[in-house]
């Protein structure tokens, strides 16, 4: 498919989405490192899941670096067993709760001064933290024009026919970043959009009559 055809395709289907779904206001936290150990828990997990482990965090005042620094690593996995995979996740977020400490003083201010490259160098040396982490937290924690890229949007972009010719990360963000402007509030609702179709009817086993996508998707004309 032509550039021209995606710089056209892409905005149109952010207005469908936007249409029938409305603004989703995500991401929901009421602070910055509220956002980052969100994008640490919801790794392999269930929204809904995410918010009782942040929701202990908070019962127990552990919710920033240097109360996760206190705690012990077992006493971080018992408060987040409802996000999966608890002892990794622990470890991670300890990892993060270290690093924010020794290198920038618990200061997120000094983390996102940067650029949005330099920044996601520098998060994604943190242990646990990958490519979709890093960007989430630069997008909805930071708040710089980065777009996300997760299995829900790959599902979305590759049915609807405009999969690139590479699977790597990098060049399927290249498709929405080259293709729209770089707002970063365009790129939250984009993302957060996507999601929600994922969810509610482009499934694994997708209900292609209720999307409002079905007049432009490749998908839908072969099911059909």
């Amino acid at each position: 498919m032509d550039n021209q055809t995606v710089s056209q395709l892409l905005p149109d289907i952010y207005h469908r989405l936007m249409a029938r779904y409305g603004p989703q206001h995500w991401w929901p936290a009421e602070e910055p490192f509220e956002v980052i150990a969100g994008a640490i828990l919801t790794q392999s997990a269930a929204w809904r899941n995410v918010e009782k482990a942040i929701a202990n965090l908070k019962a127990a005042k552990a919710l920033s670096p240097q109360a996760l620094r206190r705690l012990s690593l077992p006493e971080v996995a018992a408060l987040i067993r409802s996000s999966g995979y608890y002892n990794v996740k622990a470890l991670k977020l300890k990892s993060l709760a270290s690093w924010l400490g020794k290198y920038y003083d618990d200061n997120l201010n000094k983390l996102f001064i940067g650029d949005i490259d330099r920044l996601r160098q520098q998060l994604l040396s943190v242990h646990g933290i990958g490519q979709e982490t890093a960007d989430s937290i630069i997008l909805y924690a930071a708040h710089k024009p980065v777009f996300v890229i997760d299995a829900y949007t790959r599902r979305i972009i590759n049915r609807v026919g405009l999969a690139p010719d590479s699977n790597s990360y990098t060049v399927y963000q290249a498709l929405f970043m080259d293709n729209l402007p770089g707002d970063a509030g365009l790129f939250n609702e984009y993302h957060a959009l996507l999601v929600c179709l994922a969810k509610d009817v482009c499934r694994s086993r997708p209900l292609c009559r209720q999307c409002c996508l079905s007049s432009i998707c490749r998908f839908y004309e072969t099911v059909e």
